[in-house]
């Protein structure tokens, strides 16, 4: 069986980006191919053009980060921005917290959705039979600005990614209870919209989102057309085409070709052709087209004619939705003031280390690799660059003075929240959490009384052990309000906690501290293994300066 909620796509439904695309991998022009089904080559009722939910979202992220003075242009067009829930989720991380020089990292999710709901989406193609249909997250970035704007790290996740899905709530109280098995990524929108994504994702990551921006596809033709063409590069001639006729129809010669338009769409729906034939290396020649388009951008005042950006800017507000934090011009400008401070070199493209899922029912769908994706998202949580050469610092002028805000007019996520009260008057419910997450060790006993003694040692003296036990794979703070935030951080000081560990909940009273299993014994939690300090070659990571990149051709797609 597959797993909860997996896609509705039956055999011989048009899949992914391609006409035609079915269940099995199609045999090349000049030959056939045998083996597993891999990520990406199952069916999908979606369409022929569903990668172009991804390059809309990054497009658009792109030119408000290197053409935002255009933006000054077009206030006027406030009241065209929609707006969603941030966050439908349980478990509120509150925003990201500042550093030790009052700095703060910005974590935008960049969700693609492949929505057909009205005329200008259905006419770039795809089955009726889609039209007006439930839309897929199928394109999930997370982009993560550096506190002192240094670097940028940009981690996708591959749309066949399995995971579990956690309760989701609508603003009008329709309730999407948490999933009781696997639940493929692209599913969240429909959980509630993108709300709901985001709340996976902090639900797999513990990164704080701070924003998210929800694209459709119908403005990129525009968008490409108005960037004047991209630098790719091939290793031989290559043309995307099967013997029955799938394939995006890319055909371009060996070497680097210069390409926009409809060569530009065709590249970036390019499955057949690029390395093994699956949306993994799709997503590797998104990759190379973004980071390359980043340069052109620095490289060429290509945006600066106002008509051309007046259809831009209203080509990307017409197909955007992001959170009510950025629901005005003057706030997408503040944004993207800041993420044009990265300059092209600091800017890593990676994927989220993935590995083939060997549950049954699940053959070509992908779960995350369990030790390296955490290894990527902890170095996100750590605001640790992955390109593995560090950070700025105040000495060398990339970061404000130690207590200056790093974005003095970015929008701010997290609550004001008054001072934390003395300890002695902090209410502290105390919860036995070691068995972990996966069970495989009994829980400690009377761990939650110990720890609660500890903590009236510590001057917290209304903690007290709770009889409602839990399962943590590391120690955390969850509280309920946000009156609580400052109190329940003093108690995660007071315990040299990580802020990460301090999360909004309303499935707790009050604050309530899980007693994890890396805190079996002893007085303070077993200290994590030093944080990486570059992203595991598993991500495949692309450099934004790297313009020797070039797609290795799958054979038998080469003419």
């Amino acid at each position: 069986m597959r797993g909860e909620g997996a896609n509705a796509r039956g055999a011989g439904e048009i899949s992914d980006g391609e006409p035609g695309e079915s269940g099995t991998v199609p045999p090349p022009r000049g030959g056939s191919r045998t083996g597993r089904r891999t990520a990406g080559s199952r069916p999908n009722r979606r369409g022929r053009r569903r990668v172009l939910r991804w390059t809309a979202s990054v497009l658009s992220f792109l030119i408000l980060g290197t053409a935002a003075a255009g933006y000054l242009y077009y206030r006027h067009l406030n009241g065209n921005i929609q707006t969603d829930a941030l966050n439908l989720g349980e478990t509120k991380l509150g925003g990201s917290k500042p550093n030790a020089f009052g700095q703060t990292p910005l974590n935008i999710l960049l969700i693609g959705s492949d929505a057909r709901d009205d005329a200008a989406n259905q006419a770039l193609g795809g089955g009726r039979d889609t039209f007006d249909g439930p839309p897929l997250a199928d394109v999930q970035m997370l982009l993560h600005l550096s506190a002192d704007r240094s670097n940028m790290s940009v981690v996708s996740m591959p749309r066949d990614t399995m995971l579990m899905m956690p309760k989701c709530t609508e603003p009008n109280g329709k309730v999407h209870p948490a999933s009781k098995g696997l639940v493929q990524t692209n599913e969240s929108l429909q959980r509630g919209g993108p709300g709901c994504t985001v709340a996976a994702w902090q639900e797999l990551t513990k990164i704080p989102i701070d924003h998210f921006m929800m694209i459709d596809f119908k403005g990129v033709v525009s968008m490409a057309d108005a960037i004047g063409g991209v630098p790719v590069c091939v290793e031989e001639n290559v043309h995307s085409r099967t013997r029955d006729g799938k394939g995006s129809g890319l055909k371009l010669p060996k070497g680097t070709s210069v390409i926009q338009g409809e060569t530009a769409l065709q590249w970036l729906r390019t499955r057949y052709g690029f390395e093994d034939g699956t949306d993994i290396g799709r997503t590797h020649a998104q990759h190379q087209y973004m980071t390359s388009m980043a340069r052109e951008f620095r490289k060429n005042a290509k945006l600066t004619n106002p008509v051309k950006l007046n259809s831009l800017a209203q080509a990307a507000i017409d197909a955007m939705v992001v959170d009510t934090g950025l629901n005005k011009i003057d706030k997408l400008y503040d944004l993207s003031t800041e993420l044009k401070k990265v300059p092209p070199g600091r800017i890593t493209m990676t994927t989220m280390p993935w590995v083939y899922s060997t549950k049954p029912g699940l053959d070509g769908r992908v779960e995350p690799m369990a030790t390296e994706a955490e290894a990527v998202f902890r170095m996100v949580r750590e605001d640790i660059a992955l390109d593995g050469k560090g950070n700025g610092t105040p000495e060398s002028g990339a970061s404000p003075s130690p207590g200056a805000s790093a974005t003095p007019t970015a929008p701010v996520t997290a609550p004001t929240t008054a001072p934390a009260a003395a300890p002695a008057k902090i209410s502290v419910s105390v919860r036995n959490a070691t068995s972990g997450k996966d069970g495989t060790e009994t829980r400690v006993r009377n761990r939650a009384g110990d720890v609660a003694a500890l903590l009236v040692g510590k001057g917290f003296t209304k903690a007290l052990a709770d009889t409602q036990t839990g399962a943590e794979d590391t120690t955390v703070i969850r509280y309920a309000t946000d009156a609580q935030a400052a109190d329940a951080g003093a108690l995660a000081t007071a315990l040299d906690l990580p802020s990460a560990s301090v999360q909004k909940s309303d499935q707790v009273p009050g604050i309530t501290l899980f007693v994890g299993k890396d805190w079996r014994s002893g007085n303070a939690p077993t200290p994590p293994p030093p944080a990486p300090t570059v992203a595991p070659t598993s991500a495949h990571a692309l450099n934004g300066d790297n313009e020797g990149a070039c797609m290795a051709i799958q054979p038998g797609f080469t003419w």
